[in-house]
């Protein structure tokens, strides 16, 4: 197999006295979608979040381990931590645009990075959107408010977003826990057609989107990796009998 594009290496987080995560190790490669599944405050959320170091705004958080992406320490004293967040996008659980039109939510990314010509911007935005699959729906109204747009739609808007900046890796934290049934089809169809680019990573409670979305499955409990396995022989033969346990609805 290839190198895995992103690995955590005896991961642990500690908020003040809390042990949050505990000696997490787990690889992540191209053209895959890994999903983390597991019961309410089990660490798999925090784990996401120390993929771009978003734990890093939360006083008191503190990592033993290591993170690499190709093979480079994202914890290393002289980590850009702007650049990493570049490369590494990151969706929230609900949909967050920001209070401009379409485009210019879309172009934030951009701008940030110093694009500042209107062809460059346009091409873009256009692509953003187009990956997103939200183009034909709004290519009408670009300089019309985001706030407008559905549930769903600013949900595809904030992944434009994060493509706009040219990620490798995409952090998703349950991106349709807070969509109706028709928008959470289209997420999902969506991170099928984003696997052929990038590395994504999805926080999911829902095991039938796991097995759904996912090549391969982690289940995280109280801050432990219990088991990983391809998606469907963690849910066809698991190895532990906590993961069995899990699945079954026996807990959780």
């Amino acid at each position: 197999m290839n190198k895995p594009k992103m690995t955590s290496h005896h991961l642990s987080l500690y908020y003040k006295d809390l042990h949050a995560l505990r000696d997490v190790s787990l690889e992540f490669y191209q053209n895959q979608v890994t999903a983390l599944i597991g019961p309410s405050g089990c660490g798999k959320s925090t784990f996401l979040r120390c993929l771009n170091r978003m734990n890093d705004l939360i006083p008191r958080a503190r990592i033993e381990g290591d993170v690499t992406l190709d093979d480079q320490s994202i914890y290393h004293p002289d980590s850009d931590v702007v650049s990493l967040r570049r490369r590494v996008g990151m969706v929230f659980q609900k949909p967050n645009p920001f209070p401009k039109t379409i485009f210019e939510n879309v172009a934030y990314p951009l701008r940030i990075n110093g694009i500042k010509e209107k062809s460059f911007l346009s091409e873009g935005v256009e692509l953003g959107l187009r990956r997103a699959a939200l183009w034909d729906e709004v290519k009408d109204r670009l300089h019309q408010s985001a706030l407008g747009l559905s549930g769903g739609q600013q949900q595809r808007l904030c992944i434009a977003r994060a493509l706009a900046a040219e990620p490798e890796v995409l952090l998703m934290d349950e991106p349709a826990s807070s969509l109706d049934p028709i928008a959470t089809q289209k997420i999902e169809e969506l991170i099928h057609q984003l696997k052929t680019d990038y590395t994504i990573i999805i926080v999911t409670h829902n095991m039938q989107e796991a097995a759904r979305v996912s090549d391969i499955t982690a289940l995280f409990y109280m801050g432990e990796l219990i088991e990983v396995d391809t998606t469907e022989s963690l849910f066809t033969t698991p190895k532990r009998k906590r993961t069995e346990d899990y699945i079954t609805g026996r807990f959780g």
